[in-house]
């Protein structure tokens, strides 16, 4: 098992696949591959898995009944969706399902819900039903004047990204798969083996596979592809306090249009309620501050959902770039005399879709003669639980009374315990900084964002580190 977050490469293996991006769909990619007996390698320029648009997402775990039908997306999404539940139950990761209203405010919308109806069907998804507006009412007591009916989709759930990227990339690290973090890549040179120039110094690879979010059209274009531009599309969101979960029952979307899906209301697994995002197209891959103007646009949007919503406390604001590329369809290409396969224009969608991206890109690559025999099932892991609607540790007599640093809360925001912290920063793939901890342990994620915890949560992070 070998974990490399810092210090320069060695320049005499090469390897037989590396996955440039280490966010949810390329840590997927890496787990799936961490299955055969080859050598293979995640890279990533950021200290963390995880770290970027995978972090900021909706974590909607999606049915897919909205997706262009007979597209990839369509048909990865739905699969994504049966085997990612699957992988959730099993590792520990927390899902909520609390099926979605897509609510209709007014007539033009209300005409568009058989239209989603249909297309949910065409997707294979058969249970989205109309709803009047008294039974819209009726589940949602709390939702604003002059809603006139919705779409009912009661298999839409909500789900930790956070944990799922991070279960993939553990699991991928314990079978094997070498993790390179702070490791840019910087050029390719294609050829028997590529050879890439990063941050860190020269990797050889027989097999490229190029999962790097924002930036897969550069690294698309450092092997001589130019099919498409990716636009970072910023989405703020707004965390309300835990105090306002009470307020909705159900996931609250809008009538798409053809900027996405829209501003919804959600519950997290975490007890919070969200409401986002905005869909701002930029020029900079890096712009992900709040603006006064994006949140006064949530604000205005979420009266109108739910009133009540606006009077609770704000627990935290947050923006995340979406790799948008002016396509209706993931631009996964395969080019297999150049034993490479670009993995772009992944949209939110992409976390309940990446266990079925990741053995399409194993597909691919098999395509282009990378050996996929002698695939093996790998050790199940068990990861930290989250949700709230799940046992947590300060709630466990007999875990405390094992281990009494499981009921030394450090967070009382979000009740997190020392034994939590210590556990995550000696974990397969610990933690990079302490925005990473919080990741992990949700510490410093609460009400105050660590005004009151924040120096001991640091203290001993770094001690951990030491």
């Amino acid at each position: 098992m070998t974990v490399t977050t810092r210090g320069p490469l060695s320049e005499a293996a090469t390897y037989d696949v590396t996955v440039v991006g280490a966010g949810v769909v390329g840590s997927a990619i890496a787990r799936e591959l961490a299955r055969l007996p080859l050598r293979i390698a995640l890279v990533d320029a950021s200290d963390d898995v995880g770290n970027g648009s995978s972090k900021a997402n909706t974590a909607i775990l999606h049915t897919g009944f909205d997706a262009v039908p007979g597209s990839l997306e369509s048909r990865l999404v739905r699969e994504g969706q049966r085997l990612l539940a699957s992988y959730a139950a099993e590792s520990g990761i927390p899902v909520e399902p609390l099926g979605a209203l897509l609510v209709a405010w007014n007539e033009r919308q209300l005409a568009a819900l058989p239209g989603l109806a249909d297309k949910a069907l065409a997707n294979g998804y058969e249970s989205a039903r109309i709803l009047t507006a008294d039974e819209v009412r009726a589940r949602e007591p709390e939702l604003g004047p002059g809603a006139l009916g919705a779409l009912h989709v009661p298999d839409e759930s909500v789900i930790c990204p956070w944990t799922t990227t991070l279960a993939y990339a553990t699991q991928a690290v314990r079978a094997g798969v070498d993790l390179h973090l702070n490791c840019p890549v910087r050029s390719v040179e294609p050829g028997d083996p590529h050879v890439l120039t990063t941050g860190r110094g020269t990797l050889r690879t027989r097999h490229l596979v190029n999962a790097a979010g924002l930036y897969a059209d550069e690294i698309d274009r450092l092997l001589g592809h130019a099919d498409f531009t990716v636009t970072p599309r910023r989405g703020q969101l707004i965390v309300f306090d835990e105090l306002a979960r009470g307020l909705v029952r159900h996931i609250l979307l809008p009538v798409p249009d053809d900027r996405g899906k829209g501003v919804l209301v959600s519950p997290t697994v975490y007890g919070n309620v969200m409401l986002g995002p905005t869909a701002e197209d930029l020029d900079d891959k890096t712009a992900t501050g709040s603006t006064a103007d994006g949140l006064a646009l949530l604000r205005e949007k979420g009266r109108r959902i739910l009133p009540a919503l606006l009077e609770e406390e704000v627990t935290a604001v947050y923006a995340g770039l979406r790799a948008a590329t002016g396509q209706e369809d993931y631009a996964i290409r395969a080019h297999p005399a150049q034993r490479y396969v670009t993995v772009g224009g992944i949209r939110s969608t992409g976390l309940t879709a990446s266990m079925a991206i990741a053995a399409h890109v194993v597909e691919l690559l098999a395509d282009g003669g990378l050996p996929v025999a002698g695939a093996r099932e790998l050790e199940p892991v068990r990861m930290p639980n989250l949700g709230e609607a799940f046992p947590r540790p300060y709630q466990d007599a007999a875990l405390i009374a094992a281990d009494p640093e499981y009921g030394r809360i450090v967070c009382h925001c979000e009740r997190v315990t020392r034994g939590e912290i210590r556990d995550a920063l000696a974990s397969t793939v610990p933690p990079g900084s302490p925005d990473g901890l919080r990741r992990r342990t949700r510490a410093r994620g609460g009400r105050c964002q660590g005004f009151h915890c924040g120096a001991a949560v640091r203290a001993l992070f770094e001690g951990g580190r030491a």
